[in-house]
């Protein structure tokens, strides 16, 4: 099988570089590398996630799939008396991340390399963040929805970045069903931003 971002242990042959960018008016530098998603910038989708995202000061927030961190990053900025768990799959991504992390001096951070929600298992998250990971198919997608309402406290909120051409319809139509509702918080270029609230 060939390397994709979201292959556990990617042998693609590094080729680390330095980004530099501005997430939610603070500037940030992250070190990327092969192998990982969206290597050469911060990608659109993340970009309009990071700027709709709502996080109350104090949540705990979890970013499935977190690449090398910007999402993550940018919501413990947002969130300074909470905490944001940061998992990813993709072993050279989470060791990008913890030190984009310590880079950036962003403390109130834990990351974790993890299929989907293995490690975070017993845990639950008053906001959970994902660019889902596409090319791993739609039965994945779907996954991280159905383990993302059960990770929820009461009256959580679920935020997600998908592309219409690539399903944002029946991504839609899924968390629907699991949450009873969805809103479209905003869509451009093609980018739709999807929230739901978890309540009983």
């Amino acid at each position: 099988m060939a390397d994709h971002y979201y292959s556990k242990r990617p042998e693609t042959a590094h080729e680390r570089r330095s980004l530099e960018t501005v997430l939610r008016g603070r500037s940030y530098r992250f070190a990327s590398d092969s192998g990982v998603f969206s290597k050469q910038g911060i990608d659109y989708g993340s970009r309009v996630l990071i700027e709709a995202m709502q996080l109350p000061a104090q949540a705990s927030v979890l970013d499935v799939g977190c690449g090398y961190g910007p999402i993550g990053l940018a919501a413990a900025a947002l969130v300074p008396e909470g905490h944001v768990t940061m998992v990813d799959i993709n072993e050279r991504a989470v060791q990008l991340a913890i030190e984009n992390a310590e880079r950036n001096g962003v403390k109130n951070v834990t990351i974790k390399q993890s299929d989907l929600f293995a490690e975070v298992k017993n845990e639950r998250f008053d906001v959970i963040l994902t660019n889902p990971p596409i090319r791993a198919g739609k039965e994945t997608v779907h996954t991280i929805f159905e383990l993302a309402y059960e990770h929820l406290n009461e009256g959580g909120v679920l935020w997600v970045v998908i592309q219409k051409k690539q399903g944002a319809p029946s991504a839609s139509a899924k968390i629907e069903s699991l949450f009873g509702h969805v809103e479209e918080v905003t869509k451009d270029k093609g980018y739709r931003i999807l929230k739901a609230e978890k309540s009983f």
